[in-house]
């Protein structure tokens, strides 16, 4: 990993950090990486989006970025000035076993993973079907814990390595019509505490990253359940919510924060356990006035805030 590191032990975990600590983060890795030594770095989901976003900022920075996309090639193919893009579908042991292989095959080694790969659904609760929760939960959380899974012995042996894991404020906070959105990444924040502590002794460390609103084609991609595309008990305020949050992912942060933040997390000896990113006034939300308001007012203000007290 390149030098210099910054120790972030002490932090207090999941506080989201001051425009102060971005600039001197910023100051900490503005040498690109020797190439002779470059970190080796898995991206899933790197076709749009944070995940893209990342991948070219890393592989800019001079980096060995290896994407993956369910539609990409199943042949490893890049350019000089592009990161590789291969085959993976997270939803897919063997797939995801065998992307693996291509990269240890072509690089001997695996420094970093960032667990990006999702999708969203929207809905009411009681609309969302069985089939299509597991759905949600077999890439967001499951996909998730296949590439960890098969990660980790090639971690192990190497004694170090880096797996960062994508939640969201929304596994922080359950929000209101996406519930199974965010049981998937509450599921991805309890599995990634427990990792942590238990891959510590191998070398191997591990950090959440959690982001706000940020424009992406998530928005777009968003698919809302069937039920919730009738006529129903909970149609008026599912459109309401359903616009507010529309609203806020479109005039949401610069996802090139989120890669950012990633190099420098790279770049941390001992990360936090997680990392807040995105607007101010939602990561104050989540970070601060959860923890200090009563539970009943903090509800209130949620539901107001996506119009539907």
């Amino acid at each position: 990993m390149q030098a210099p590191a910054l120790d972030e032990s002490a932090r207090a975990g999941g506080a989201a950090e001051t425009p102060a600590e971005f600039e001197r983060s910023q100051a900490a890795t503005a040498t690109p990486v020797n190439m002779n030594t470059a970190p080796v770095v898995l991206i899933t989901g790197a076709s749009s989006g944070i995940g893209k976003i990342c991948a070219e900022h890393l592989h800019a920075r001079g980096y060995r970025v290896y994407g993956t996309s369910r539609r990409a090639a199943q042949t490893l193919h890049s350019s000089s000035d592009s990161f590789h893009l291969i085959a993976m579908d997270v939803t897919s042991e063997d797939s995801v076993a065998h992307a693996l292989q291509s990269i240890l095959a072509r690089e001997g080694r695996l420094d970093v993973v960032f667990n990006n790969a999702g999708d969203g659904i929207a809905g009411s609760v009681e609309d969302t079907s069985i089939e299509e929760a597991r759905q949600q939960l077999d890439t967001n959380f499951f996909g998730v814990l296949r590439v960890c899974r098969a990660a980790l012995p090639i971690l192990r042996r190497q004694g170090a390595g880096l797996i960062v894991n994508v939640s969201s404020l929304g596994g922080l906070v359950g929000l209101p019509f996406q519930g199974l959105y965010s049981a998937s990444k509450f599921a991805v924040e309890g599995m990634t505490e427990v990792l942590r502590m238990e891959v510590r002794p191998f070398g191997v460390r591990v950090a959440l990253i959690e982001p706000g609103d940020f424009r992406t084609g998530f928005t777009a991609q968003r698919r809302k359940v069937l039920a919730a595309q009738r006529d129903g008990a909970y149609s008026e305020r599912f459109g309401k919510a359903l616009a507010v949050m529309e609203r806020d992912e479109t005039h949401g942060a610069d996802p090139l924060a989120v890669a950012r933040l990633l190099e420098r997390i790279i770049n941390t000896r001992s990360p936090r356990p997680r990392y807040k990113v995105g607007g101010f006034l939602q990561t104050l939300s989540v970070g601060l006035l959860r923890k200090i308001l009563p539970q009943k007012v903090f509800e209130y203000l949620l539901m107001a805030s996506y119009g539907i007290a």
